[in-house]
């Protein structure tokens, strides 16, 4: 019974493992524009978004199961197991370049990406019509809405608070930035962590450990997830929170709340419709939405594109190293 469940453990470290960079590579979104404003301290921010993240984790059900059980059909045994691994192992890959490079690509797209490409490495059925509704559109419509969103909600700040005193009304903001970061790092966490989550459960059901009519996720498998994405969260993401606090253009406290409360805002209505968006996308496309209000020319549109290109080349990137490490586990594994 041990020797069996050693396949089931390995998914889940590798889960695990995913999970942790997500952590620190995604850590940026939260807090990048709070720490950037100096509304709070690196450290104090990272703690506050890793507790955030912790609690965000167990609101995210509908998620995980869209993650889990929407977006491929894996085979059942040891071929869904090594397709689970090569997909993580994907994801992790494509993770590690873009913090290196300090782009603040999708986490949550290059898993899914890395899922589709395993999946078709392994013959197993993708299910084309889940990715579109539930993760292209999103993909596409979340930036917009986010830039837009942005704009209005900045615009409105400025107008009410026209004629107060500049210096008293950056020392609220700077307060009201904890809260917004808050909310946005347990918008993360209802997202990230579930998606990790909704991975280990795809692992139970083709291995046995749970019926595939069994849509509910263990509480340990959440416990395990929230806590390492936490933990991911704490190590921090020190490279792409500098493309994200001043990269695109330098923030002052009332833009800081305006991107996250707007991000904040798109993650919640997202896990409600069980959409697995991009965090990084919402508080990209806030913080441009949000710098728009100055002028056009306010935003480093050039450091924009090298963004946007990180976000097309996610799906097709994590895709291509899924199926690499398909192809260099099978014969390893025997499958």
């Amino acid at each position: 019974m041990l020797t069996e469940f050693i396949p089931v453990a390995v998914v889940t470290l590798l889960a695990m493992g995913f999970n942790y960079t997500n952590g620190f590579h995604d850590a940026a979104n939260a807090i990048a524009t709070s720490v950037s404003t100096r509304a709070l301290t690196p450290r104090a921010a990272l703690l506050m978004a890793a507790v955030a993240n912790l609690v965000g984790a167990f609101f995210g059900a509908k998620v995980a199961e869209t993650v889990g059980k929407g977006i491929i059909e894996a085979p059942d045994g040891h071929l869904g197991l090594v397709l689970c691994a090569a997909a993580l192992l994907g994801a992790i890959g494509w993770n590690m370049l873009t913090w290196w490079f300090g782009l603040p690509s999708s986490s949550s797209h290059a898993l899914i990406g890395g899922l589709g490409g395993a999946a078709l490495a392994a013959g197993a059925t993708v299910k084309w019509t889940g990715i579109l509704e539930k993760v292209v559109v999103p993909m596409v419509v979340s930036p917009i809405v986010g830039i837009f969103v942005g704009y209005l909600v900045m615009k409105l700040i400025l107008r009410i608070f026209r004629d107060s005193n500049p210096g008293r009304t950056k020392r609220g903001f700077r307060m009201a930035q904890t809260a917004s970061a808050a909310a946005m790092a347990f918008g993360h966490g209802m997202q990230d962590a579930a998606k990790t989550a909704g991975v280990v459960v795809l692992a139970l059901t083709v291995s046995g450990y749970q019926s595939s009519d069994d849509h509910h996720i263990p509480m340990w498998v959440l416990v395990m997830s929230a806590v390492v994405i936490s933990m991911g969260t704490y190590s921090g993401g020190w490279r792409i929170m500098r493309t994200l606090g001043r990269g695109i253009i330098h923030l002052d406290p009332p833009q800081g709340f305006a991107a996250e409360l707007t991000a904040a805002s798109i993650l919640y209505v997202a896990t409600m419709l069980k959409a697995p968006i991009s965090t990084t996308h919402a508080i990209t496309a806030a913080i441009m939405g949000v710098g728009s209000t100055r002028s056009l020319k306010a935003v480093r549109w050039g450091v924009a594109k090298k963004i946007v290109g990180a976000w097309i080349f996610t799906f097709p990137g994590a895709g291509l190293t899924a199926v690499l490490f398909m192809w260099v586990l099978r014969p390893l594994t025997g499958v």
